[in-house]
């Protein structure tokens, strides 16, 4: 059975879609079998797999409105072991649609239940805010992975996106955890870096942080307008080697 993790962070920029496709792309390389599911509007999550959002039928806003199977709306094998839920800018009007369905908070977790097992990993990309979009996301998910980047205003937002999951946990999925937060933008010749790594460190004691941290790397930035994970693009960037050494420990973890 697959283990479902959110990538969330209600803040704009933090490296959540980066993180979304570079980690399943990892895990994917290490021979797990990888669902992402993108459920942000921008769709980027979906551009940084390669795919033509302009030429899609079915993506997660007909998945979530029962207008298309879950069959229908992934895409199998975008790369070796990888399949992927797209979306697109019409998921943005989802927000309103799913506020007149009964248990509209359940709605993504019912169709992924039916496939969990077929995966080892599913992740999902939320969008930066705390919608219904994100709560379907928190629901389904087994855990929450919280990425932060190495800049002023790292904890912004922080403690709000803590208290909505805890909420969630509390009300809607008991079973929710914080899988870790991963520090990203990291630049090692700035003394602003190291003092955030550290206040995080000390705003959130009982939190898994994980070891390793994503550097600030042009080639990350460049992979996604070429359409490929970081490990694809140039597999020898630091960046590459940071993602990879990021699924062992998700890897380990779970094996924990």
């Amino acid at each position: 059975m697959a283990r479902i993790i959110a990538v969330a962070n209600q803040k704009g920029g933090v490296g959540k879609t980066t993180t979304t496709v570079n980690l399943s792309a990892c895990l994917a390389e290490k021979g797990k079998k990888v669902l992402t599911i993108d459920i942000d509007p921008q769709g980027n999550t979906t551009r940084g797999f390669g795919i033509d959002k302009r030429k899609l039928k079915n993506t997660v806003y007909e998945l979530l409105l029962g207008q298309a199977s879950t069959k229908k709306c992934i895409i199998k094998r975008v790369f070796k072991n990888i399949s992927l839920i797209p979306a697109d800018v019409e998921l943005a009007g989802a927000e309103i649609e799913l506020v007149q369905l009964e248990d509209n908070s359940f709605v993504l977790k019912k169709y992924i239940d039916e496939i969990r097992d077929n995966y080892d990993y599913v992740i999902i990309d939320c969008p930066p805010s705390l919608s219904t979009l994100t709560v379907n996301a928190l629901t389904t998910a087994d855990t929450v992975l919280v990425p932060i980047q190495c800049e002023f205003f790292a904890l912004e937002g922080l403690s709000q996106l803590m208290y909505t999951i805890n909420l969630v946990k509390k009300r809607l999925n008991p079973n929710l955890e914080i899988e870790g937060v991963v520090f990203t933008m990291y630049d090692a010749r700035t003394n602003l870096s190291l003092q955030v790594v550290d206040e995080v460190k000390k705003e959130l004691k009982r939190t898994n942080i994980y070891k390793t941290i994503i550097p600030r790397n042009v080639r990350l930035g460049e992979a996604p307008s070429h359409g490929l994970p970081i490990n694809i693009y140039d597999t020898h960037s630091k960046g590459a080697e940071s993602y990879r050494l990021l699924a062992d420990e998700v890897i380990n973890r779970k094996e924990e």
